[in-house]
């Protein structure tokens, strides 16, 4: 827990230019606005918008943020110094960052002699003085600096002496903060903290003779800042091992999105700085937002979530073992390394054939359902998700299959409909990739049947619609319900065509969401077992919370 004589960090988060150069991942501005205001509430200093001028969309981003500014984040342009042989006052991408109209520029240089020889085909020289003239051109525009040295790291250990020369031009240019970048990834926390130790010292000693600009008086210390990349799975560590060894700022990316593999991941981050090495970040309260910003940001790039991410996951607090279900009840301390509360996540007890009567007990209280361990029920119910699981059933996926099993062996399952039986007929199209379906169901509600048929484009949408037509004059909030997501795996492949096939459902509400579970040697059947508990769980969670409004009406 952080206080007011905690140290100060810096976040800069680079989601909107780093983290869109994953692959596979693309915003449009209007993306772009919505995580830009949403990391705005969790507080980040700085917001990195992208690069104005290298396409219209990041023009268009910063052009809007103009019009209708964030409330507390310094938003930042991004670009690199001036091209060789060249005048910065007369460089048209520098016009552009100047058009956006943002306080403060990153501009980035390079720190490696290797690039500046064979990628920029020019001399060591004009390197320093791209560096160097782009700074105080930016500067004398009335913008406040961020250098980021490029291949910082790997710069340094081939060439220590130039790499310091490319940081002293940007000090004596007029950079406030100096950012060490290990752009390939390949650094380990060792290294990290010894050079970034040696760079605050060169500086200190630089900083201590002659001042370095023509301005009077000696230019106040930048601050050093480090950006790293995941490539050898030590992003986050190594920009630990960064602050540890003095750095004030910490670039990264909400879930580690990013080009390779990726950006150190600020959700990570964060917790460990402010919750365990005492850094001030951000509020404990802005803290608390954190799993669902990170969930917010996966779910706008439309990239799935990590559900194993540290922190933020959904399986972070997860307990599966049934001693430490046990253990975890009686203090959560045994398997729990911080308050899952405290970064907006939740403890979850995981429903498996591994499971002890603690799970299922500590499951149904989180359902509202009280057990008791001495009466049948809790040992029936126990006994059945063993006996399901080994035939191929899997409640750890699919919670609200397990809490329709639990009323089902109390005797209070709600029976909202009945299934009779349903058909589906597919026809395939000569050089069409999808077929048109036709399902006919059956079902019975208070003792009336009806007959429905309706089309989709696969047998599983057919079935679905199918389903919803029938019942939605009788229950209309099933119009609200939406089938998000269909997975289907075949448990016992070598048996060819006769495999088991397990189907497992998403389905919401646009405010919940609830997996169901199907098994069977058919997978029509499988899939509708799934969509038809899908179906009666929603009923059922709207039915409880019509009798809450009762209850406090």
């Amino acid at each position: 827990m952080t206080t007011n004589s905690s140290p100060q960090l810096w976040l800069y988060d680079t989601t909107l230019r780093d983290g869109t150069q994953r692959e596979g991942l693309s915003v449009s501005i209007e993306d772009k606005l919505r995580i830009a205001r949403r990391l705005d509430q969790l507080g980040i200093p700085f917001i990195e918008g992208g690069w104005p001028g290298a396409n219209p969309k990041d023009v268009q981003f910063f052009w809007q943020l103009q019009e209708d500014p964030l409330k507390q984040a310094e938003i930042v342009a991004f670009c690199s110094t001036r091209r060789p042989n060249s005048a910065a006052a007369t460089e048209p991408m520098l016009q552009d960052i100047l058009a956006a109209g943002t306080r403060w520029v990153t501009i980035f240089g390079k720190s490696w002699d290797l690039h500046v020889t064979t990628g920029l085909k020019t001399t060591l020289e004009e390197n320093l003085a791209m560096i160097s003239d782009t700074i105080e051109y930016l500067r004398s525009q009335g913008r406040r600096i961020i250098y980021d040295a490029e291949h910082w790291f790997d710069g340094y250990k081939h060439n220590r002496d130039y790499a310091l020369q490319t940081l002293e031009a940007a000090i004596a240019s007029g950079a406030e903060w100096l950012v060490l970048c290990d752009t390939n990834g390949g650094t380990l926390p060792h290294e990290i903290s010894q050079i970034v130790q040696d760079v605050s010292s060169h500086l200190l000693l630089v900083m201590s003779q002659e001042p370095m600009t023509k301005d009077k008086g000696q230019r106040t210390m930048p601050q050093i800042g480090i950006h790293t990349h995941n490539d050898s799975e030590m992003a986050v560590a190594n920009a630990i091992a960064a602050v540890m060894a003095g750095a004030k700022m910490v670039q990264g990316t909400i879930n580690g999105y990013g080009e390779r593999c990726g950006n150190a991941n600020l959700c990570s981050l964060i917790p460990n700085l402010q919750l365990k090495a005492g850094y001030s970040c951000i509020t404990e309260d802005q803290l608390t937002q954190l799993t669902e910003v990170s969930r917010f940001v996966s779910e706008v790039v439309n990239l799935a979530p990590d559900e194993h991410a540290p922190f933020v996951g959904r399986s972070a607090f997860a307990h599966k073992g049934g001693i430490h279900v046990s253990a975890v009840e009686r203090n959560p301390l045994t398997y729990e390394h911080i308050q899952p509360e405290q970064v907006g996540n939740r403890r979850r007890i995981v429903i498996s054939e591994q499971s002890g009567l603690s799970n299922v007990l500590a499951k149904a209280r989180s359902f509202g359902i009280e057990l008791d361990q001495q009466k049948a029920e809790a040992r029936e119910i126990l006994q059945r998700l063993k006996d399901l699981e080994s035939e191929g059933f899997q409640f750890e996926a699919a919670e609200a299959s397990f809490v329709l099993l639990m009323h089902e062996a109390l005797g209070d399952r709600q029976k909202f409909f009945e299934v009779k039986g349903f058909q589906v007929h597919c026809d395939l199209i000569e050089g069409k990739e999808t077929s048109n379906a036709l399902a006919t169901v059956k079902v019975a509600v208070d003792g009336k049947n009806i007959l429905e048929a309706a089309e989709g484009n696969g047998p599983v949408a057919a079935l679905d619609a199918a389903l919803r037509k029938a019942l939605v004059n009788f229950y209309p909030q099933i119009a609200t319900f939406d089938l998000t997501d269909y997975k289907v795996r075949i448990l016992n492949g070598h048996t060819g065509t006769a495999a088991k096939t397990r189907v497992l459902v998403e389905s919401g509400n646009g405010r919940q969401r609830w997996t169901t579970v199907g098994v069977s040697t058919n997978i029509l059947e499988a899939s509708y077992q799934a969509v038809v508990e899908g179906l009666e769980y929603g009923l059922l969670l709207h039915s409880q919370a019509e009798a809450v409004v009762k209850a406090s009406a």
